[in-house]
């Protein structure tokens, strides 16, 4: 699945700080010296270093931080397809290792990718941990990419059901005209104009003594926008709509991998917002699964109605702990752009801990608060919410503290990501994302650390 072995083969890549690089050319031989001199190197990015018969013999790249997940990833791309490998201590590997698998990754469902060189690392541990991470980003990133006539409910579906199999967890759906029979009724409304039913996919794993972890994901395959249709801008990228699902899959992937002491259970209304002639209407209302009743002020802000019923649900165990990742607004973005999470958190200690984890493992994150005053735009005349603020202003947050009517029992964290990066960047290419998720993970990892 990726370009990383255990073991030692290949040519060595030499990584040096460019704070320590004069000091390393002092000691190189004449004939590096001057091999460097006339190729024109300056120190900086790499160079490919040949014996004197002409073999390659090693590679040398000048970093700025030789602990950065990232200081690998271009060259990851960069070197001939051959073996290599690397040497220092378990952390410096794993993180040049992610930043290497991260780096190569293609999207090559409908085209042949590129033959890329593969990096040998001497520690089966490094290589185990990287490769279970790199999983579920994967994994993410590859949903998200998906093209939505391929990524329908039904879909989504099908990926949790491989899920569950590998990890030897449970599996269930409910379908269709089911869901108001078991009282998911903003799911079901969402999803009925659609030629794909809407569905509630849900996984269970772990020992049920442990402490419940709930993660739930916004499952919109396709939003056209519904009759609050959308420009065709608008909704060019819309096969991301999905991207809340995916993250959820991509974290419940690292977590069953790692084992992590928790009994999960994962949550994804999975939806097309389509339209026909029962689409749902601007106007009408809707009794959510809690009881509230909420007036539709437009069929565009559809990913918080399907998700108040799933958030409903999982309120209902009062698990340890609830997250939720959502494409829900481009508020947040235009606040923090596409490369930078935004989150919301009930459990102070906890989001510290997200925000830690985040420049630990740069994968930054950003708390936004859930500022109370702004709840009253949320509220209805006729209902007792609205599913869109009278305001444009404040999106992002209106959004959030809608969704935290419908979990009152638990500590709960909403991520309101992007799931895509506009432009490439080191270990990042242009394309679907997981945003956050190894700092999520990682923050997991410390809370539920046996």
């Amino acid at each position: 699945m990726f370009n990383l072995a255990y073991g030692r083969e290949g040519r060595p890549i030499n990584v040096i700080e460019d704070s320590n690089y004069d000091q390393w050319l002092s000691k190189q031989s004449e004939f590096v010296l001057n091999w460097l001199l006339h190729s024109g190197f300056e120190g900086k990015g790499h160079r490919l270093i040949p014996t004197q018969d002409g073999h390659l013999d090693q590679v040398v790249v000048i970093v700025d931080d030789a602990h950065s997940v990232w200081q690998l990833s271009s060259l990851a791309t960069a070197l001939p397809k051959a073996s290599f490998y690397l040497e220092g201590d378990a952390e410096q590997l794993t993180a040049a290792a992610l930043g290497w698998v991260l780096g190569q990754y293609q999207f090559t469902e409908y085209k042949g990718g590129a033959e890329r060189a593969t990096l040998y690392i001497d520690d089966e541990a490094v290589v185990n941990d990287v490769t279970e991470l790199a999983r579920g980003v994967k994994l993410t990133r590859d949903l998200v990419n998906t093209p939505a006539g391929d990524m329908m409910p039904e879909h989504l579906s099908q990926t949790m059901q491989t899920l569950a199999h590998e990890y030897r967890a449970q599996f269930s759906e409910i379908v269709g005209d089911e869901l108001l029979d078991k009282n998911f009724p903003t799911i079901h409304m969402v999803g009925r104009a659609s030629d794909h039913a809407p569905r509630l996919l849900e996984l269970n794993w772990g020992d049920e003594s442990a402490p419940q972890l709930c993660i739930v994901g916004k499952g919109v395959c396709f939003d056209s926008g519904g009759l609050d249709l959308k420009p065709t801008a608008g909704m060019r990228l819309m096969k991301k709509d999905m991207g809340g699902a995916a993250h959820a899959l991509g974290l419940a992937a690292m977590i069953m991998a790692k084992s992590l002491p928790v009994r999960l259970r994962v949550l994804v209304p999975a939806v097309e917002n389509a339209v026909s002639g029962n689409a749902f209407r601007p106007g009408d209302i809707v009794t959510t699964r809690k009881g509230l009743t909420v007036e539709i002020d437009n069929t565009d802000a559809e990913g918080r109605l399907i998700l108040c019923d799933a958030l409903a649900l999982a309120d209902d165990d009062q698990p340890d702990l609830i997250v939720d990742f959502a494409t829900l607004t481009g508020a947040a973005r235009v606040a923090l752009g596409l490369e930078l999470p935004g989150f919301y958190s009930t459990d102070d200690a906890f989001a510290a801990e997200l925000m830690a984890a985040g420049e630990a493992e740069e994968d930054c994150v950003w708390r936004l608060p859930l500022h109370q005053p702004y709840a009253s735009y949320m509220k209805g005349s006729i209902s007792d919410l609205v599913n869109s603020a009278s305001t444009g202003m404040g999106g992002s947050i209106t959004a959030a503290l809608y969704l935290q009517k419908f979990v009152e029992n638990s500590p709960w964290v909403h991520f309101d990501v992007g799931a895509w990066n506009d432009r490439a960047r080191p270990g990042r290419p242009k394309g679907g994302e997981a945003m956050g998720l190894r700092a999520v993970f990682k923050a997991l990892e410390k809370r539920y650390a046996a």
